[in-house]
């Protein structure tokens, strides 16, 4: 896997919004969510993106 430019926690609508405008602007974008379903969701619903989904805190900080 490689590293990501950019994380955020926390993928309500200002959190999507941010990691979307992110990444629009060329940055690989690592993110998790509390509720797993909720970033698959995101992930699945925006694909091509630069976007790495993570399922554990462990996984996002590595």
């Amino acid at each position: 896997m490689s590293k990501s430019d950019f994380g955020l926690i926390g993928l309500a609508v200002m959190g999507q919004n941010l990691v979307l405008n992110v990444e629009s602007r060329g940055f690989r974008v690592s993110v998790y969510n509390r509720t797993t379903e909720t970033m698959e969701k995101f992930i699945a619903e925006n694909p091509g993106k630069n976007l790495h989904g993570a399922a554990t805190l462990e996984d996002f900080v590595a």
